[in-house]
């Protein structure tokens, strides 16, 4: 190789292409998969749904409930301070005053030593404008919050409107006790609280705003344990719904996949096999029915079996036994032809008739041998690499003499000097004179084109006029036995009507293509597409079939030879 280079080894698909095709494989071939899947991803969305509504329906009646107690026990710790603090008589002095009021706010609204259950802020009113003593305290707070946590629309709100409670909910930070006590070291958590404010007068001093915060933390906690309990009864629910799917599609699909199996097996020739079927339910039924259809087919297979043997035996044995009375009035009319011109013009016009419709004989005999060997499956192909352009151009030399009596002009577009396919060059050169014969028949006197080239799996030959053409449908047709487009016109050349059936036969034995298109007044095309060895199996034709896809193929036109007429 040049410079000693080695080529490439083709390149691998990458590990997670790989194995996301297979999946995709899989889930394309089982039933039971997508069963499964689809019942687990919907039975997901739906425990999903139901547990988010319920969770939020929960934690909903959860905060209603705590901030109802909340406003109550507010609503109480405040009237029992404001009734202490109307009673005190220490208010001869602020100092006295301010010892009197934190004494009395820290026994009232402060909860009892090692209570977090709430804390407390007790500051001078935003619209508090007495001109009285002011207290030495600005504002006493419990411990764990103080006046920076309440938000200052909470403040407006109680200073705005006095008479009534305002309640909000904030993220309350504080420090974390069981990590610190754990690591010696200070942690900080949020947790959601409820803050009620109110305002209540002390003495000589104005209003003063009472925030009691209550943090939520037992309903954190049961709304954890609610989401934990939540979870794992919907991973219980799902992989219980799935684990019924998958054993109710079992016992859908396996019986289905026993049929799909017996019914391989049918196709393959084995018309023996049958399902089994135990019991009276539905799956039962369809097995009963399905090796009913299976008995009657097998019955009909048979008997059309026993039918095409007979027709083919017939056929074969009519062919072969009219051979001899066939040469003796061949030489019969041979003798009369011979002395046609000591006939009167009646008799020897009838001699010319018998000879004529005596080789048509002949060449229907000879096409009835063939087909019935390709039907009892006796035809054998003597396989050789071959020229096609060869074989093509003996074909066009076969059919020169009906192309110049009819008028038209045969030729050859050719793609290369040289196109080799391992063929039975016998049985193509059939087809390509079937092929060009018929051109020249419905080309009207016009010019019949025959196209050929190869790509790297394939030879191709396309045989394209421009007489009648085709009308819808006719396409399929044109391969049948002894069908014609048009019965009431004549055979001028002399068909047997299986000339055509004969190559599609002789094309299907090469593995190969036999395929027409036509449209009514633009001509018809006739594509033969072979492989080049038995071996390859044709992935596209070399050349295209319809104008359309011919205008549009890129491929060169090297050369033109003309032959018939020219």
């Amino acid at each position: 190789m040049a410079g000693g280079l080695l080529p490439e080894p083709p390149s691998r698909p990458a590990l997670p292409v790989r194995a996301v095709r297979r999946i995709v494989a899989l889930w394309r071939r089982s039933l039971q998969l997508r069963v499964v899947t689809t019942t687990v991803v919907l039975g997901i969305i739906t425990v999903s749904l139901i547990s988010a509504a319920m969770y939020r329906s929960i934690a909903e009646g959860l905060i209603a409930d705590r901030v109802s107690a909340s406003q109550a026990q507010a609503r109480q710790l405040a009237g029992d301070a404001q009734e202490t603090l109307d009673q005190t008589d220490q208010t001869e002095t602020p100092a006295k005053l301010s010892q009197a009021v934190n004494d009395i706010v820290n026994s009232t609204l402060a909860p009892p030593a090692d209570d977090r259950s709430r804390y407390f802020v007790f500051a001078r009113s935003q619209n508090n404008d007495e001109p009285g003593p002011a207290l030495e305290t600005r504002f006493i707070k419990g411990s764990g919050v103080d006046l920076n946590d309440i938000p200052p629309e909470l403040r407006q709100a109680v200073a705005a409107d006095p008479e009534r409670q305002q309640t909000t909910t904030i993220d309350l930070r504080r420090e974390g006790q069981s990590a610190g006590a754990l690591t010696g070291l200070s942690s900080e958590e949020t947790i959601p609280a409820v803050v009620v404010g109110s305002q209540i007068t002390v003495p000589t001093a104005g209003a003063y705003d009472v925030y009691l915060v209550y943090p939520m933390e037992q309903e954190e906690r049961t709304l954890a344990t609610i989401t934990r309990s939540f979870v794992l009864g919907a991973l219980s629910l799902v992989l219980l719904v799935s684990a019924v799917a998958f054993v109710v599609t079992r016992q859908v699909v396996s019986p289905v996949r026993r049929a799909a199996a017996v019914s391989e097996r049918l196709s393959s020739g084995h018309l023996n096999e049958r399902m089994s079927a135990r019991g009276h339910d539905d799956l039962a039924q369809l097995g009963r029915s399905f090796n009913d259809m299976a008995d009657s087919l097998q019955a009909q297979i048979r008997q059309l079996e026993g039918l095409s043997r007979v027709q083919q035996r017939f056929v074969s044995d009519v062919s072969h036994e009219l051979r001899t009375p066939l040469t003796t009035i061949t030489m019969a009319a041979d003798v009369l032809m011979s002395s046609k011109d000591e006939l009167d013009p009646v008799a020897a016009r009838s001699a010319e008739l018998l000879v004529t419709e005596l080789e048509r004989f002949e060449a229907l005999l000879a096409d009835l041998l063939e087909i019935s060997r390709h039907d009892a499956g006796a035809a054998v192909l003597e396989l050789e690499p071959t020229d096609i352009y060869a074989v093509v151009d003996r074909a066009i030399a076969s059919a020169e003499p009906i192309a110049r009596v009819r008028g038209s002009e045969v030729g050859v577009v050719r793609t290369g000097t040289t196109a080799i396919a391992e063929v039975d060059s016998r049985r193509i050169e059939r087809i390509l004179r079937n092929l060009v014969v018929n051109a020249v028949e419905h080309g009207e006197g016009r010019p019949v084109t025959v196209h050929v080239g190869e790509n790297d799996d394939s030879v191709s030959v396309v045989v394209e006029d421009h007489g009648v053409g085709l009308r819808a449908g006719e396409a399929s047709l044109v391969f049948n036995r002894f069908w014609r487009a048009d019965p009431a016109r004549a055979r001028t050349t002399g068909g047997t009507g299986l000339g055509l059936a004969i190559s599609l036969e002789d094309a299907r034995l090469h593995h190969g293509w036999l395929q027409a298109w036509g449209e009514p007044g633009q001509g018809s095309r006739f594509r033969l597409t072979l492989p080049k060895t038995p071996e390859s199996r044709i992935q596209t034709a070399a050349l295209p079939l319809t104008p359309t896809e011919m205008a549009a193929d890129p491929s060169p036109r090297l050369t033109r030879s003309e032959g018939g007429t020219s």
